[in-house]
């Protein structure tokens, strides 16, 4: 980690710089101002943000629980700006994968609808409640560059934003196909922004054939939406099984049978070539490695992420998970600027280690800590439990809805109960003690126990576990445990 300055007098991040409005009350009690001072109102005026003592560069999910934080500690009106490059005010993205994507007859969720906060419970801020709150938003206007001395921001349109405090909160990018296998062809989608998504939306009305390339995440969450348009859906991955990062083969097999008996096939341990087009340009297959084809008319490319770090990159990257490095209250090592959300590199507490976290519970949980360390004397750690779920065959008419949760590490020895009849669980048991555990259709109590065993960490007898007959049973004795 990058050590932080220890000479400063006052809180990191609390800025010194003067905001407009304070500089014109002063004018009305001074008949005659100084030279120097009118050369310093005139150079304040030069800049194209109204609100400049904090400025939030982002418009995802981190940006929108950060602006409901500084409302509620009064500090949002006339002193809060946020740049993105999205015209819609902040929403809450994981939609996109899931509910967005049913067909018109399916109820698809839609802006308004899912603007932050209501993922977490809160309130719908919708771009009304921003200029209600005094909040000036800057839409469809990316940073491209920054100036640390001046504590100034650029913009693509030109613009010369000025910041006492900078929050980056610019998530991740799609990781992308190079255009020379054919990563840009008409048909061919990626997903991280609302124009994405109608784009693939768009695509779906029209396709026969569907093409997801990825087993993660976002693989199973399109392919679970495709079942709902009737398409004739492929899931293309390398790996051996579903969601390797996390799933067991076994507990993989039993979602696999599922997709498959909706219709969807699987094409494992597979290496892409290149993608082909017809003679109107757009692809028509997608060409692996061992010489065979799939033909398709619509792609979906789901293979990951990359930390949006541009034009930040000076202010200090960790080359190892990736992201701009912070400390446990998300400061950078430059003074007055924090990171948060995907593109922040911080400290994992209860596995003190460094990770980068792509989660929307992340990035609500780390803009909050952000904020209120920045705006109190909240001097505590950031202490994350890592947690990831999914909510795929959700819409009208499906035969199964599918909700699974996990919390902690997976890592030691998995022991899996349960039938999938609806339910399983899944505990990762590490020198003794329970480090993680997963869970499919649990009632809301189950679910909520989870986070206190995985962040407990209890000694577990193991073959208690693996001899339990149900998954009632297995959460009781973990239960026990704590």
């Amino acid at each position: 980690m990058a050590t932080m300055p220890n000479t400063m007098s006052i809180k990191q991040g609390l800025s010194l710089w003067c905001p407009q409005s304070a500089v014109l009350n002063r004018i009305s009690r001074v008949s005659v101002p100084s030279r120097s001072f009118r050369r310093s109102f005139v150079a304040a005026s030069s800049f194209d943000n109204e609100n400049r003592e904090y400025v939030v560069v982002g418009g995802g999910n981190a940006a929108g629980y950060a602006a409901r934080t500084f409302v509620e500690h009064g500090q949002a009106n006339g002193k809060l700006c946020i740049v993105t490059k999205e015209p819609y005010a902040p929403y809450e993205r994981p939609a996109l994968t899931k509910a967005y994507l049913f067909p018109l007859d399916k109820k698809p969720a839609r802006l308004p609808g899912f603007h932050t906060c209501v993922g977490a419970g809160g309130e719908r801020q919708t771009p009304d409640w921003y200029k209600e709150q005094g909040i000036e938003m800057l839409y469809e206007d990316p940073v491209t560059g920054i100036d640390i001395e001046k504590q100034t921001l650029t913009t693509n349109s030109g613009k010369l934003l000025k910041y006492g405090t900078l929050i980056i909160a610019t998530g991740c990018t799609a990781s992308r196909f190079p255009e020379k296998i054919g990563g840009n062809l008409p048909g061919v989608h990626y997903i991280r922004d609302v124009a994405d998504a109608d784009s693939l939306i768009s695509s779906l009305g029209k396709a026969k054939k569907l093409v997801v390339v990825g087993g993660g995440y976002i693989g199973m969450e399109v392919a679970a939406a495709a079942v709902a348009w009737k398409l004739d859906t492929t899931i293309i991955f390398p790996e051996e099984h579903l969601l390797s990062r996390l799933f067991t083969p076994s507990l993989a097999q039993k979602y696999e049978q599922l997709y498959q008996d909706s219709g969807v096939k699987f094409v494992k341990g597979a290496k892409i070539k290149h993608l082909e087009s017809g003679p109107d340009g757009r692809v028509t297959a997608v060409k692996l490695e061992d010489g065979s084809s799939i033909e398709t008319d619509t792609v979906v490319i789901g293979i990951g992420a990359k930390p949006a770090v541009s034009p930040f990159d000076m202010v200090g990257l960790n080359n190892t998970v990736g992201g701009i490095e912070v400390d446990g209250q998300f400061r950078t090592n430059i003074p007055g600027i924090f990171a948060i959300g995907d593109v922040a590199a911080f400290p994992l507490k209860i596995y003190n280690r460094i990770a980068r976290v792509e989660h929307v519970d992340h990035a609500r949980k780390s803009a909050q800590h952000c904020i209120k360390s920045l705006l109190t004397a909240h001097t505590h750690t950031y202490d994350y439990l890592p947690y990831f779920y999914s909510r795929v065959f959700e819409y009208e008419g499906s035969s199964r809805k599918v909700w699974w949760q996990f919390f902690g590490d997976n890592v030691g020895e998995a022991v899996e109960v349960g039938n999938f009849d609806p339910k399983v669980a899944t505990f990762w048991i590490d020198s003794g003690k329970l480090k993680g555990v997963l869970l499919e259709s649990g009632s809301p109590e189950e679910f909520q126990l989870l986070p206190k065993l995985a962040r407990s960490q209890p000694s577990v007898d193991i073959a208690k576990l693996q001899n339990a007959s149900s998954v009632e049973e297995a959460l009781e004795i973990a239960q026990a445990s704590l």
